[in-house]
Protein backbone atom coordinates (compact mmCIF):
# COMPACT_ATOMS: atom_id res chain seq x y z
CA UNK A 1 0.00 0.00 0.00
CA UNK A 2 1.39 3.39 -1.01
CA UNK A 3 1.05 6.27 1.42
CA UNK A 4 -1.71 8.79 0.74
CA UNK A 5 -1.93 11.82 3.00
CA UNK A 6 -5.64 12.24 2.22
CA UNK A 7 -6.34 8.57 2.96
CA UNK A 8 -4.34 8.79 6.17
CA UNK A 9 -6.27 11.87 7.33
CA UNK A 10 -9.53 10.08 6.57
CA UNK A 11 -8.38 7.11 8.66
CA UNK A 12 -7.45 9.36 11.59
CA UNK A 13 -10.75 11.24 11.35
CA UNK A 14 -12.56 7.90 11.40
CA UNK A 15 -10.70 6.88 14.55
CA UNK A 16 -11.39 10.20 16.27
CA UNK A 17 -15.10 9.97 15.44
CA UNK A 18 -15.15 6.38 16.61
CA UNK A 19 -13.50 7.28 19.90
CA UNK A 20 -16.22 9.88 20.52
CA UNK A 21 -18.91 7.32 19.67
CA UNK A 22 -17.31 4.70 21.92
CA UNK A 23 -17.14 7.20 24.78
CA UNK A 24 -20.84 7.94 24.35
CA UNK A 25 -21.78 4.25 24.33
CA UNK A 26 -19.67 3.60 27.42
CA UNK A 27 -21.65 6.31 29.17
CA UNK A 28 -24.96 4.67 28.20
CA UNK A 29 -24.29 1.16 29.52
CA UNK A 30 -24.77 1.74 33.25
CA UNK A 31 -27.86 3.97 32.87
CA UNK A 32 -29.41 1.33 30.59
CA UNK A 33 -28.70 -1.39 33.15
CA UNK A 34 -30.12 0.65 36.02
CA UNK A 35 -33.24 1.38 34.02
CA UNK A 36 -33.58 -2.32 33.21
CA UNK A 37 -33.54 -3.41 36.87
CA UNK A 38 -35.60 -0.53 38.22
CA UNK A 39 -38.78 -2.62 38.51
CA UNK A 40 -40.54 -4.02 41.55
CA UNK A 41 -40.43 -7.54 40.20
CA UNK A 42 -36.63 -7.61 39.85
CA UNK A 43 -35.02 -9.22 42.93
CA UNK A 44 -32.14 -7.36 44.56
CA UNK A 45 -29.61 -10.12 43.85
CA UNK A 46 -30.54 -10.06 40.16
CA UNK A 47 -30.27 -6.28 40.08
CA UNK A 48 -26.85 -6.47 41.73
CA UNK A 49 -25.59 -8.99 39.17
CA UNK A 50 -26.93 -6.94 36.27
CA UNK A 51 -25.21 -3.79 37.57
CA UNK A 52 -22.00 -5.80 38.10
CA UNK A 53 -22.28 -7.06 34.53
CA UNK A 54 -22.74 -3.52 33.24
CA UNK A 55 -19.72 -2.29 35.18
CA UNK A 56 -17.70 -5.19 33.75
CA UNK A 57 -18.80 -4.25 30.23
CA UNK A 58 -17.73 -0.64 30.82
CA UNK A 59 -14.37 -1.83 32.15
CA UNK A 60 -13.80 -3.96 29.07
CA UNK A 61 -14.73 -1.08 26.79
CA UNK A 62 -12.36 1.16 28.73
CA UNK A 63 -9.53 -1.32 28.13
CA UNK A 64 -10.10 -1.04 24.37
CA UNK A 65 -10.26 2.75 24.70
CA UNK A 66 -6.94 2.82 26.57
CA UNK A 67 -5.20 0.64 23.98
CA UNK A 68 -6.34 2.85 21.13
CA UNK A 69 -5.30 6.01 23.01
CA UNK A 70 -1.87 4.43 23.45
CA UNK A 71 -1.39 3.67 19.75
CA UNK A 72 -2.65 7.14 18.81
CA UNK A 73 0.38 8.67 20.51
CA UNK A 74 2.38 7.89 17.39
CA UNK A 75 -0.27 9.00 14.91
CA UNK A 76 1.85 11.84 13.50
CA UNK A 77 4.77 9.54 12.63
CA UNK A 78 3.54 8.29 9.21
CA UNK A 79 3.09 11.89 8.00
CA UNK A 80 6.64 12.76 9.05
CA UNK A 81 7.96 9.57 7.45
CA UNK A 82 6.32 10.57 4.17
CA UNK A 83 7.59 14.15 4.39
CA UNK A 84 11.16 13.08 5.05
CA UNK A 85 10.96 10.46 2.29
CA UNK A 86 9.97 13.27 -0.08
CA UNK A 87 12.82 15.48 1.19
CA UNK A 88 15.37 12.71 0.67
CA UNK A 89 14.29 12.42 -2.95
CA UNK A 90 15.13 16.13 -3.32
CA UNK A 91 18.60 15.35 -1.99
CA UNK A 92 18.87 12.50 -4.47
CA UNK A 93 17.89 14.85 -7.30
CA UNK A 94 20.55 17.40 -6.37
CA UNK A 95 23.21 14.70 -6.10
CA UNK A 96 22.25 13.19 -9.44
CA UNK A 97 22.50 16.64 -11.04
CA UNK A 98 26.07 16.92 -9.84
CA UNK A 99 26.94 13.38 -10.91
CA UNK A 100 25.48 13.95 -14.36
CA UNK A 101 27.16 17.32 -14.83
CA UNK A 102 30.70 16.06 -14.21
CA UNK A 103 30.59 12.98 -16.40
CA UNK A 104 33.48 13.05 -18.89
CA UNK A 105 31.12 12.93 -21.84
CA UNK A 106 29.25 15.93 -20.46
CA UNK A 107 32.44 18.00 -20.28
CA UNK A 108 32.86 18.34 -24.03
CA UNK A 109 35.03 21.44 -23.71
CA UNK A 110 37.89 19.43 -22.26
CA UNK A 111 38.42 17.56 -25.53
CA UNK A 112 40.39 20.56 -26.83
CA UNK A 113 42.33 21.03 -23.59
CA UNK A 114 45.77 19.45 -23.35
CA UNK A 115 48.70 19.52 -21.00
CA UNK A 116 49.43 18.69 -17.38
CA UNK A 117 46.61 20.88 -16.05
CA UNK A 118 44.12 19.16 -18.32
CA UNK A 119 45.42 15.76 -17.23
CA UNK A 120 45.09 16.76 -13.57
CA UNK A 121 41.57 18.05 -14.19
CA UNK A 122 40.46 14.83 -15.87
CA UNK A 123 41.96 12.85 -13.03
CA UNK A 124 40.17 14.81 -10.31
CA UNK A 125 36.72 15.07 -11.89
CA UNK A 126 35.62 11.36 -11.84
CA UNK A 127 35.87 11.07 -8.04
CA UNK A 128 33.44 14.00 -7.74
CA UNK A 129 30.89 12.12 -9.81
CA UNK A 130 31.41 8.91 -7.82
CA UNK A 131 30.94 10.78 -4.53
CA UNK A 132 27.79 12.51 -5.78
CA UNK A 133 26.44 9.16 -7.00
CA UNK A 134 27.00 7.64 -3.56
CA UNK A 135 25.12 10.53 -1.92
CA UNK A 136 22.26 9.97 -4.36
CA UNK A 137 22.18 6.23 -3.62
CA UNK A 138 22.08 6.77 0.13
CA UNK A 139 19.36 9.41 -0.24
CA UNK A 140 17.26 7.11 -2.41
CA UNK A 141 17.51 4.18 0.02
CA UNK A 142 16.64 6.42 2.95
CA UNK A 143 13.62 7.69 1.06
CA UNK A 144 12.43 4.16 0.20
CA UNK A 145 12.78 2.98 3.81
CA UNK A 146 10.84 5.98 5.13
CA UNK A 147 8.19 5.54 2.46
CA UNK A 148 7.64 1.92 3.49
CA UNK A 149 7.34 3.00 7.14
CA UNK A 150 4.77 5.66 6.17
CA UNK A 151 2.70 3.11 4.22
CA UNK A 152 2.89 0.64 7.13
CA UNK A 153 1.62 3.35 9.48
CA UNK A 154 -1.29 4.08 7.14
CA UNK A 155 -2.27 0.40 6.98
CA UNK A 156 -2.01 0.17 10.77
CA UNK A 157 -4.32 3.09 11.51
CA UNK A 158 -6.83 1.94 8.88
CA UNK A 159 -6.92 -1.41 10.70
CA UNK A 160 -7.44 0.34 14.05
CA UNK A 161 -10.35 2.29 12.58
CA UNK A 162 -12.00 -0.92 11.33
CA UNK A 163 -11.53 -2.60 14.73
CA UNK A 164 -13.00 0.42 16.50
CA UNK A 165 -16.13 0.49 14.31
CA UNK A 166 -16.64 -3.24 14.93
CA UNK A 167 -16.38 -2.75 18.68
CA UNK A 168 -18.80 0.20 18.67
CA UNK A 169 -21.40 -2.00 16.94
CA UNK A 170 -20.93 -4.53 19.75
CA UNK A 171 -21.33 -1.81 22.40
CA UNK A 172 -24.62 -0.69 20.82
CA UNK A 173 -25.85 -4.27 21.21
CA UNK A 174 -24.65 -4.30 24.82
CA UNK A 175 -26.58 -1.11 25.62
CA UNK A 176 -29.72 -2.61 24.11
CA UNK A 177 -29.23 -5.88 26.01
CA UNK A 178 -28.56 -4.16 29.32
CA UNK A 179 -31.92 -2.46 29.02
CA UNK A 180 -33.58 -5.83 29.39
CA UNK A 181 -32.92 -8.04 32.40
CA UNK A 182 -33.80 -11.11 30.36
CA UNK A 183 -30.94 -10.46 27.97
CA UNK A 184 -28.40 -8.77 30.26
CA UNK A 185 -26.28 -11.91 30.48
CA UNK A 186 -26.15 -12.07 26.71
CA UNK A 187 -25.09 -8.44 26.73
CA UNK A 188 -22.18 -8.90 29.07
CA UNK A 189 -21.16 -12.09 27.27
CA UNK A 190 -21.09 -10.15 24.01
CA UNK A 191 -18.99 -7.44 25.65
CA UNK A 192 -16.51 -9.98 26.98
CA UNK A 193 -16.24 -11.73 23.62
CA UNK A 194 -15.88 -8.54 21.60
CA UNK A 195 -13.34 -7.05 24.02
CA UNK A 196 -11.23 -10.19 23.79
CA UNK A 197 -11.46 -10.41 20.01
CA UNK A 198 -10.76 -6.73 19.43
CA UNK A 199 -7.90 -6.63 21.91
CA UNK A 200 -6.39 -9.55 20.00
CA UNK A 201 -6.91 -7.74 16.70
CA UNK A 202 -5.18 -4.62 18.02
CA UNK A 203 -2.27 -6.70 19.28
CA UNK A 204 -2.08 -8.43 15.88
CA UNK A 205 -2.06 -5.05 14.10
CA UNK A 206 0.70 -3.81 16.40
CA UNK A 207 2.69 -7.00 15.76
CA UNK A 208 2.35 -6.57 11.99
CA UNK A 209 3.45 -2.95 12.22
CA UNK A 210 6.39 -3.90 14.44
CA UNK A 211 7.50 -6.55 11.95
CA UNK A 212 7.52 -4.05 9.07
CA UNK A 213 9.34 -1.40 11.09
CA UNK A 214 11.81 -4.00 12.34
CA UNK A 215 12.67 -4.97 8.77
CA UNK A 216 13.13 -1.32 7.90
CA UNK A 217 15.36 -0.87 10.95
CA UNK A 218 17.64 -3.53 9.49
CA UNK A 219 17.63 -1.65 6.19
CA UNK A 220 18.61 1.53 8.01
CA UNK A 221 21.48 -0.31 9.69
CA UNK A 222 22.70 -1.39 6.25
CA UNK A 223 22.19 2.16 5.02
CA UNK A 224 24.29 3.49 7.88
CA UNK A 225 27.06 1.10 6.87
CA UNK A 226 26.90 2.31 3.29
CA UNK A 227 27.02 5.92 4.45
CA UNK A 228 30.15 5.05 6.46
CA UNK A 229 31.81 3.46 3.44
CA UNK A 230 34.65 5.87 2.58
CA UNK A 231 35.76 4.20 -0.64
CA UNK A 232 34.68 7.30 -2.58
CA UNK A 233 35.36 9.73 0.28
CA UNK A 234 39.14 9.64 0.93
CA UNK A 235 39.79 10.15 4.61
CA UNK A 236 36.06 10.48 5.17
CA UNK A 237 35.86 13.76 3.26
CA UNK A 238 34.72 14.85 -0.16
CA UNK A 239 37.31 14.15 -2.89
CA UNK A 240 39.69 17.09 -3.36
CA UNK A 241 38.67 18.90 -6.57
CA UNK A 242 41.73 21.17 -6.55
CA UNK A 243 45.02 20.45 -8.31
CA UNK A 244 48.04 22.68 -7.99
CA UNK A 245 48.69 22.37 -11.73
CA UNK A 246 45.54 24.40 -12.37
CA UNK A 247 47.52 27.47 -11.34
CA UNK A 248 49.13 28.12 -14.71
CA UNK A 249 46.53 30.07 -16.66
CA UNK A 250 48.73 31.04 -19.58
CA UNK A 251 48.34 29.80 -23.12
CA UNK A 252 51.33 29.27 -25.45
CA UNK A 253 53.56 31.79 -23.65
CA UNK A 254 56.61 29.61 -23.90
CA UNK A 255 56.33 28.01 -20.46
CA UNK A 256 52.64 27.02 -20.33
CA UNK A 257 51.74 23.67 -18.73
CA UNK A 258 48.64 23.44 -20.85
CA UNK A 259 47.36 24.62 -24.20
CA UNK A 260 44.33 24.64 -26.43
CA UNK A 261 44.62 22.48 -29.55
Amino acid sequence: MAFSEAQFQAAVDKINTGMNDLSAKMGEILPAARAGVNHWYVPDFVADMVIWSAEKAVSLAKSIWDKIVEVLKGVAAPVYFFKYAFDWQDVRGLASDVAGSVKPEALTGTSAWHGSAADAYRKNIPPQGAAATRVGTVADKASVALGICAAAGLAFYIAIGVILVKFIVAMIAVVAAMGSVAFSWAGVALAVEEAGVNTGLIIAAISALTAVLGAQAQQLVALHGEARDNSVFPGGTWPDPVAATYGDGTVKDGNATWSLA
